[in-house]
């Protein structure tokens, strides 16, 4: 049995190549990038007005003051989307603009409406008074003040989000090169596995696998169900994975079967293949039968996970989660802190992954509550909870109030916390 902090290293040593792919940007949402996304132009594209106003050339208000003012001529109107240029501009002359019209020379500044006193009247607008000095660029959203030509809008290994695609359109970016969703091949264990709406009491409903294929859209792979193995199929398991060794699946996942019990035929079947990297049982708890291989000179790995759901849960979060991170090139996650509401001991040398209750106080701090019925069978806990606490070896008593490593239950801390 080996540490949890040696299984993570030989994950990291075990990666695998995922190839890319371009696709549309416009469909490229909870994507990974597989390169470094510059902007194609300057956006703004030109220099435009932030509020509904008046375009004047500020040179022309110099010495304007309460006793000296100065009317200047509305020569039209200009809306987003218009053409801004204007042939033949006089001296203390004007435009109406509207929000997100272009400016063109000689105007270098603008007045917003709320602003303005009209000429004859409000109802007859032919002139704007001006009765103090403007300062030149006021109100301008100039070229390139958002996103420079070629400047990154996005680096290599980005989780594409909603904001993402918004600047995508934006800018022009038509088409981006993302990794390729690795294919997870999932398979269900056990005599007792049933997809049966009315079961026996001596039967389980088959809960592991549409969790996981439930996790396939925030999780960044494709599911594909591999169905249930039964207790005497370890020679069809056998030639599964010869067979699968040589297909698209990227990672082969299993569910029971991987302990030490008469029907557990995981682990001798898996230890029959040529193996780079392999390891059997970490010090965790939910979790510790877990199982890992890497094949030899291929790029497929495989995951035994133990077949009680909140162990399998756990595992898949703190396993199968962080190597996919790996093989997409994404930065690896770190946890967030919050502080323990009630006190916990565990075994000084596990690690522990706990169902706990993430809340914050009147004063913004996080705090984490340790929920009852930790036990790997107890699915109410997991339901109630919305974040692992994760306990690590090295320690067997925790304090109320001691800061705890916690991790977002579904998906990466990433997403969050940058």
């Amino acid at each position: 049995m080996i540490n949890y902090n040696k299984s993570q290293e030989i994950l990291i040593k075990s990666k695998i190549n995922i190839k890319n792919e371009i696709i549309l940007a416009k469909e490229s949402l909870n994507r990974i990038s597989a390169r470094n996304i510059y902007s194609p132009t300057n956006y703004p594209a030109g220099n435009n007005t932030a509020f509904d106003g008046y375009a004047i050339n500020s040179k022309e208000t110099k010495g304007l003051s309460s006793k000296k003012l100065k009317k200047f001529k509305i020569l039209k109107t200009i809306a987003a989307g218009d053409n801004p240029k204007i042939k033949n501009v006089k001296k203390f002359q004007t435009i109406e603009v509207m929000t997100g019209a272009l400016i063109s020379k000689p105007f270098d500044t603008v007045i917003p409406i709320e602003q303005i006193k009209f000429y004859p009247s409000i109802k007859n607008k032919k002139y704007i008074i001006i009765n103090k000095k403007i300062n030149k660029n006021e109100y301008i959203r100039y070229l390139g003040s958002d996103y420079r030509k070629k400047e990154i809008v996005i680096r290599k290994g980005t989780l594409i989000q909603t904001s993402h695609i918004l600047a995508f359109k934006s800018l022009g970016i038509e088409k981006i090169d993302v990794k390729i969703k690795p294919n997870i091949l999932f398979f269900s264990t056990g005599n007792e596995i049933s997809d049966k709406k009315n079961i026996a009491a001596w039967q389980i409903r088959n809960s592991n696998s549409y969790y996981i294929k439930s996790l396939s859209n925030s999780f960044l792979f494709n599911f594909i169900d591999g169905g249930v193995l039964r207790d005497k199929d370890s020679n069809l398991f056998k030639k599964l994975i010869n067979k699968n060794i040589k297909s698209k699946a990227d990672i082969i996942i299993t569910s029971g079967a991987v302990s030490a019990g008469k029907f557990d035929f995981v682990p001798e079947i898996v230890k029959k293949f040529k193996l780079s990297n392999f390891f059997k049982d970490v010090a965790i708890r939910p979790g510790k039968p877990i199982l890992f291989a890497k094949f030899k000179n291929k790029e497929k790995s495989f995951f035994g996970l133990p077949g009680n759901p909140i162990s399998s849960a756990a595992c898949f979060r703190f396993f199968v989660y962080p190597y996919l991170l790996k093989i997409l090139n994404i930065k690896m996650e770190k946890p967030f802190k919050a502080r323990l509401k009630n006190k916990f001991k565990k075994k000084k040398d596990f690690t522990r992954f706990l169902k706990g209750k993430l809340t914050s106080t009147n004063n913004g701090n996080l705090e984490i509550e340790i929920l009852k019925g930790q036990e790997s069978f107890r699915i109410k806990s997991f339901v109630k909870s919305n974040v692992w606490g994760v306990f690590n070896a090295g320690q067997s008593t925790f304090k109320k109030g001691q800061l705890i490593d916690c991790y977002a239950q579904f998906g990466s801390n990433n997403n969050i916390f940058l």
